[in-house]
Order: C-alpha cells, then sequence, then structure tokens
C-alpha cells in the first residue's frame, strides 16, 4: 500500500511538472513566433522587457556552449528527485511542489536543448539583468523551496532517521557481541 501511495505521489509530480514544461513551450512558442522578429518589446516601463534572446549556456545565460552538459546534467537531477520520492528519504507538500518546480522547469529547458540546441530566453527584469525564461524561475522557486523543506520541514526527518540508523547498528553490534560471549 505504502509503495502505491509513494507511485500515486510521484504521478502527481511528474504530471504537475509537465503541465509546467508544456506552459513553458507555448509561451517559447510565442516569443520565438511574434517576439523574434521584433528583438524587444517594454511590457511594463522601469521593470520588464520581454527580449529574445538564444541562450546556449546555462540559467541567466552562465557557462555558454555546454548545451550537452546541462542537458546530462537535467536528466541525472530528474532521475535524482524520482529516487527522493519513491524512496521516501524526503516528504511533504513544500518538498513535492518544489520538485515539481524543478523538473518542470528542467524539462522545459531541456526540450529547447534537444530540439534548437540553445535555450530561449525572454524575461529581463529592470533590477536583474540576465534575460532568463519561465523554466528558469521554476527552477530557481522551486530550489529556494527544496532548500526551506530540507531546513524546516524535513531537516528533523533526516535527523531521525540518521539517529534511528545508527542505534540499529548499536544495538546489532551489541547482540552480536552478547552472542560471543555466552558461547
Amino acid at each position: 500500500m505504502e509503495k502505491r501511495i509513494n507511485i500515486i505521489k510521484l504521478s502527481v509530480v511528474l504530471i504537475s511538472a509537465l503541465v509546467l514544461a508544456a506552459v513553458d513551450q507555448v509561451i517559447k512558442y510565442f516569443v520565438v513566433e511574434y517576439l523574434e522578429p521584433v528583438g524587444s518589446v517594454v511590457a511594463i516601463p522601469n521593470l520588464l522587457t520581454l527580449v529574445y534572446v538564444r541562450n546556449e549556456g546555462a540559467a541567466f545565460g552562465i557557462f555558454q556552449g555546454a548545451v550537452v552538459v546541462f542537458s546530462l546534467l537535467t536528466v541525472a537531477m530528474i532521475g535524482v528527485f524520482i529516487y527522493l520520492i519513491l524512496a521516501k528519504k524526503l516528504k511533504g507538500k513544500l518538498f513535492y511542489i518544489s520538485t515539481a518546480l524543478i523538473i518542470g522547469g528542467g524539462i522545459g529547458n531541456l526540450i529547447d536543448r534537444l530540439f534548437r540546441h540553445f535555450v530561449v530566453d525572454y524575461l529581463q527584469l529592470s533590477f536583474f539583468p540576465p534575460v532568463c525564461n519561465f523554466a528558469d524561475y521554476c527552477v530557481t522557486i522551486g530550489a529556494a523551496l527544496f532548500i526551506i523543506s530540507l531546513l524546516f520541514i524535513n531537516s528533523k526527518d533526516i535527523a531521525n532517521d540518521s539517529r534511528t540508523s545508527a542505534d540499529e547498528k548499536t544495538d546489532s553490534g551489541a547482540l552480536d557481541e552478547g552472542d560471543k560471549t555466552e558461547d
């Protein structure tokens, strides 16, 4: 029964992630179709400009030219989060939300890297100069929520798991030593 619940939670996370990736791809379709020809448009003066940029690096334009590396890292990251869900290493709504955001953003940019060989970026805030996209913000917000989840929600569970594991080793070691002395 518990394994089934983990599969259901994983399914919800992955479906949510796919919805986020789909939203990202729809936005990027319109960006390529309508923004690329004009280059940029001021959406909200002194706050938000829509700028078409081909990004061959990572989030916010760092590490240009590493498309293959980031594609492989994205696949590995998705695998790690799937493992964490199935193994019940971490839990809680915030963990699942953060995981959906990170995986969804990762998939959105992975699709670009695989099919375009670059990521379409288009959002430029006046107070944050790098041009980025919806998927980048999903990953960034998801990572922040994941850290909060680790520090304030799952930290007690992780500490308890460590103590329980250490206690089990100590208990089994004591039994083994006791068995040896009784012979």
